[in-house]
């Protein structure tokens, strides 16, 4: 089996998990045919626990694997720059390392583009909002509580702590495995971003 499959199939089997435990949202705003599962606990203590420094990450510590291919980017506003500084603070506040840093801010950013959207309309996707497009029909908080970007984060950072080997895995997916996105892949065209970012924020 290669080192890719074993990931896939980690994937697979901790989002089995997560499904069991809590079921299967809804589509997503920032993939049309998504479907997300929300941890079933967002405040307790998370799986994996590594102490945090109050130095700048290095490169090494954001993108362990190596820096990606493809990548898309683009020149984020002051409040997409705070929305990110709090997604990180949250990590911070878990006492998770840098790559769960950048792995949420990737998935913000596939997701929303860091922008802390509310109800879309005839434009939304069911009944998801926040940066990470959650859906309160689907157990990750009420309205209020999933357009609160500590809230949201936190459940974010609760279901990628839950996934195992979550620290060596693609980020891809890693994102994956907590969004059970239709479309997967999106989510590796942020990693240099969301490591650049992470990078200013913690200047």
């Amino acid at each position: 089996m290669t080192k890719f499959a074993t990931y896939t199939r980690t994937a697979l089997l901790a989002t089995a998990g997560l499904a069991l435990a809590a079921g299967l949202a809804g589509p997503v705003t920032g993939d049309p045919a998504t479907t997300q599962t929300a941890p079933s606990v967002v405040q307790s203590a998370p799986a994996f626990v590594a102490p945090h420094t109050a130095d700048k990450p290095t490169v090494e510590q954001l993108m362990p694997l190596g820096e990606p291919t493809n990548q898309s980017s683009f020149t984020p506003s002051a409040e997409q720059m705070d929305n990110a500084r709090k997604i990180v603070d949250a990590g911070k506040d878990m006492d998770l390392p840098p790559r769960a840093w950048t792995i949420a801010i990737a998935t913000a950013l596939q997701e929303s583009k860091l922008e802390n959207l509310g109800h879309l309309g005839e434009r939304n996707d069911h009944d998801s909002q926040g940066l990470f497009q959650q859906r309160p029909s689907s157990g990750w908080g009420t309205v209020a509580q999933i357009t609160d970007p500590d809230y949201s984060s936190k459940a974010f950072y609760k279901g990628l702590t839950q996934v195992d080997g979550w620290e060596e895995m693609p980020l891809t997916v890693a994102a994956q495995t907590v969004q059970v996105s239709a479309f997967p892949n999106h989510y590796a065209q942020w990693e240099k971003m969301a490591a650049d970012i992470v990078t200013d924020v913690t200047k």
